[in-house]
């Protein structure tokens, strides 16, 4: 198996580090406040007016925080009057996150530190379609190589939909019917014995892209690579839906009788995009999609449409462009004005990966399913 490993750093994550600090509702607000901050840290005093708790329970909370280890005095800061106030930091290296990205053809994972920061990565190719053993095998083995005798908070899996978010169970995969109904967090977690959130791969793109603020207040994010898939973020929230299924964007028929597709249905949006792409048209491919985004644009009149996956990423302008006009002449015919703006998501490659590490990370900091940072709300 050829295996490509990047190393931003060459310290071990640490050793068990104790988190009972975070799981305090306040502790979080304070913890996020603090992450927001970054080098310049932030003072208790700051931190009582932001988060409206009283100073002394600013104090009690930074208290525990520091014996943690999560949090250390970073310095001092000038006061308008009186002596200089103290400023806190968060330790980013007291804990870290896996993120893994399990692809129809390809397994991706990331460690990182508190803040989000990736400190090593490991890509290996993969068969989904190999079974489950071989597969769990295999990102088991990437895991325990990228941990290196060190720990880790919890691991955070993306893998394509659909699947139940709160259970940790996939559905039928299209192309991949034997993982339907298989307990995918639950196998994976007893492989590693550390706590696994599994979400589909939209998701966690989703809310990587929400957390680092770049998507407006309601977004969609539209995935083409081995399939087509959207995450939600509706009025600054990640929206699953009330059984976890929404974002199964690619399946939905626009062309009555049209080619098959895997899932069994005809004219999907996924079966028509990709069909174009293998045929070289991606003009085609963009139409397409963009017929697809208008229609999720009409119904949630969301402010944003951000394209990401392999397949916009090696033809980012066109496929931008052909969604943009698409929706443009939408908005003409309809009379609503200027279409909303269309951008390729940053974060490239890794984009779902390190949203997978989020999954863990994000409900450390209360960021579980809201998406934007403390600093913007």
């Amino acid at each position: 198996m050829n295996t490509h490993v990047t190393h931003a750093q060459h310290a071990k994550p640490t050793a068990g580090v104790n988190l009972t600090a975070l799981r305090g509702h306040n502790a979080a607000l304070v913890l996020d406040l603090l992450r927001s901050a970054g080098e310049d840290g932030i003072s208790r005093l700051e931190l009582a007016e932001r988060t409206g708790l009283t100073p002394q329970a600013v104090s009690k909370i930074t208290a525990r925080l520091r014996g943690e280890g999560l949090v250390v005095e970073a310095g001092r800061r000038a006061s308008t009057g009186g002596k200089p106030r103290t400023v806190l930091g968060l330790v980013a290296n007291a804990g870290h996150a896996i993120g893994l990205h399990l692809d129809r053809d390809e397994l991706r994972v990331v460690l990182t530190d508190l803040t989000g920061a990736v400190v090593a990565s490991r890509r290996a190719p993969l068969d989904l379609g190999a079974g489950a053993d071989a597969v769990l095998t295999a990102a088991a083995c990437q895991v325990d190589q990228l941990l290196d005798g060190g720990q880790a908070l919890g691991v955070g899996v993306a893998v394509p939909g659909p699947l139940d978010h709160a259970d940790g169970v996939l559905h039928r995969v299209t192309g991949f019917p034997q993982w339907d109904g298989f307990p995918l967090r639950d196998a994976l977690a007893e492989r590693l014995g550390l706590p696994v959130v599994v979400d589909k791969d939209t998701n966690a793109a989703a809310l990587g892209l929400a957390l680092a603020g770049h998507g407006e207040r309601s977004f969609v994010y539209l995935h083409l690579g081995t399939g087509l898939g959207a995450g939600l973020v509706l009025g600054g929230a990640l929206y699953r839906g009330a059984r976890t299924g929404a974002g199964e964007f690619g399946h939905q028929v626009i062309q009555l009788d049209g080619p098959r597709c895997g899932c069994g249905n005809r004219g999907c949006i996924e079966v028509l995009c990709l069909s174009a792409v293998a045929e070289g048209a991606v003009d085609e491919a963009a139409r397409v999609l963009g017929e697809g985004a208008a229609n999720l644009v009409s119904l949630l009149d969301i402010d944003a449409v951000l394209l990401g996956g392999r397949t916009v990423s090696a033809a980012e302008e066109p496929f931008v462009s052909g969604v943009g006009a698409v929706l443009d002449a939408r908005a003409r015919r309809g009379g609503g004005g200027r279409a909303i703006p269309v951008r390729g998501a940053p974060g490239g490659a890794t984009l779902v990966v390190e949203g997978a590490a989020q999954l863990i990370l994000a409900p450390l900091f209360g960021r579980g399913n809201v998406a934007f940072p403390a600093n913007q709300n």
